[in-house]
């Protein structure tokens, strides 16, 4: 139980349904579905929408979705890939032609075609119960009638404001009078409204055909872009076999590749190989998930592309001869090196989403727009800003994540869940782009090895060794715990730009009939129950 007297937050409670968002307009969104007849995946496709709009630093409708989908709580669980893709004109010869040797931010070329708004719809459709203009009716009245900026939204804006001042119409979206604006000021995304009125009456094809794909090519092209209509019209999200490994008795189901959710059950198998100490907070233990991670990220950066143009060694980044010699190669007196240099940008910016209704039927659920406001380019008639996600990709000919026409990159977006026996047990998910991977084996640790709750393990202070580099990011109670332990085996300490990731989980407890869920406290949102 938890000392009342300290700051914190006590666990979400409920027996009928329960939603974890990072906002709290969210989690109230999905709740309001549940209660009115929809079910999980309904809730979460609603919730996300709303944090398209209240939310818009994380996420968009110009990102990427990843879900897992456990129809009544069963093992019976579905992926789903929503990644975008390349355009068809984007190879590798072009960019050196044009003597590009890096993908900026706030350029077309960051930019894949948006594969959110297929993946809403495909899982709407196969597995909700409501109208997608139903669910998308909430996020549409915010966007027109004006929505108050929560205080991480405003930090988020504050941070990026030079960014921000650059596209005109993402500059007169979310700025005011040229200026972050302060916490409750109310903004409105009319334009945005409008975009997705046209998707809940038409569908998916109002995105990708007609008016508003029109306004996003010849925005991406006005600048310098290779996207045409064709690109648009092609988009097809696919349904994929989960990946899993065991971890103290559990099985830990991840999206296979693209997406690095292998990378987190590698760490985790090479966590197994250690006994962990009752505290969380102990320096060897942290020490191990510190290498263990530095060694997981080398290997990622090494092998992790799209399967369908690259060959991913997924048997062997799931191997336990690949566990066992990693794991031999943590010393506790002295950090491994050297490690393979990643030069990929950083990703910081995203939303998780977990629901679980009455019928346990549970959603573990990811969309994203990659850095902060993506590449803060927005389409300016449609209000869709788009992502910066192909910054993954590599510019070195012959690496398995190079640029390649029609290609998704590695992606670092990844839901999670966890099952006993027969059973989902538990749906979770970490925000925070690279450290996504470390964040999942993490917090998993934080439950199983550690015996926290769901919102202890979220509230946890955080460390992430930023890839391929000697340089540990600590929140500042573990640089005073830990980080002079830390700097004597040879890792540079450094305090985060920002606060690292944010949490959302959800637990069953068959027995009981009762649900769990916890909500990051270094984000807006909450958890409730009902």
């Amino acid at each position: 139980m938890r000392d009342f007297e300290t700051s914190g937050r006590s666990l979400a409670v409920g027996t009928h349904g329960m939603a974890a968002t990072s906002h709290p307009a969210s989690t109230l969104t999905a709740i309001e579905v549940l209660k009115a007849g929809g079910n999980a995946m309904d809730a979460a496709v609603a919730a996300c929408a709303v944090q398209c709009v209240v939310e818009p630093g994380s996420t968009g409708i110009g990102g990427d979705c990843f879900a897992l989908y456990a129809p009544e709580g069963s093992t019976r669980i579905v992926a789903f890939n929503g990644s975008g893709r390349l355009p068809a004109a984007a190879t590798l010869a072009w960019y050196e032609a044009q003597g590009i040797r890096a993908i900026e931010r706030h350029s077309p070329h960051a930019v894949t075609v948006p594969g959110a708004v297929d993946a809403w719809a495909r899982l709407v459709a196969d597995h909700g119960r409501m109208r997608l203009s139903e669910l998308l009716a909430p996020a549409i009245r915010m966007a027109r009638e004006g929505f108050a900026v929560t205080p991480r939204v405003a930090f988020d804006i504050k941070i990026n404001l030079d960014l921000l001042r650059r596209d005109p119409s993402v500059r007169s979206t979310f700025l005011v009078d040229g200026e972050a604006p302060a916490i409750g000021t109310v903004l409105h995304q009319p334009k945005l409204a409008q975009t997705l009125e046209q998707i809940g009456r038409e569908g998916p094809q109002a995105f990708y055909r007609g008016d508003v794909a029109v306004d996003m090519v010849d925005h991406l092209r006005s600048v310098g872009g290779l996207h045409a209509l064709e690109d648009f019209a092609a988009v097809a999200g696919e349904y994929v076999t989960p990946i899993s490994t065991t971890y103290r008795g559990r099985t830990v189901h991840e999206c296979p590749p693209n997406g690095q959710g292998i990378i987190a059950l590698l760490i985790l198998n090479i966590l197994s190989r250690f006994a962990l100490k009752t505290d969380a907070l102990d320096a060897d233990d942290l020490f191990v998930k510190t290498e263990a991670t530095r060694l997981a990220y080398a290997e990622r950066d090494a092998a992790l592309a799209d399967p369908r143009l690259a060959a991913v060694p997924v048997e062997y980044l799931l191997s336990d001869a690949l566990a066992d010699r990693l794991a031999a190669r943590i010393d506790l007196s002295r950090a491994v090196h050297p490690l393979t240099v990643d030069d990929a940008t950083e990703h910081k910016d995203t939303v998780y989403i977990s629901v679980v209704d009455k019928d346990r039927n549970t959603v573990s659920f990811i969309n994203s727009i990659f850095n902060a406001f993506g590449s803060a380019l927005m389409a300016p008639k449609s209000g869709v800003l788009f992502h910066n996600r192909a910054q993954s990709f590599s510019l070195a000919a012959g690496h398995p994540n190079a640029v390649a026409p029609g290609k998704r990159p590695l992606h670092t977006i990844i839901p999670a869940m966890v099952s006993e026996g027969d059973r989902v047990t538990l749906s979770f998910g970490v925000m925070g782009g690279h450290y996504q991977a470390m964040g999942h084996a993490y917090f998993l640790s934080a439950v199983l090895d550690h015996g926290l709750d769901l919102q202890a393990a979220a509230e946890l202070p955080r460390l992430f060794p930023k890839p391929g580099s000697d340089e540990v990011e600590m929140e500042a109670r573990l640089r005073a715990q830990v980080g002079a332990t830390f700097e004597a085996r040879g890792l540079k300490v450094v305090t985060p730009p920002l606060p690292i990731g944010g949490a959302q989980a959800i637990a069953i407890d068959w027995d009981k009939g009762v649900l769990f869920g916890g909500s990051d406290p270094r984000k807006d949102g909450c958890a409730l129950g009902y």
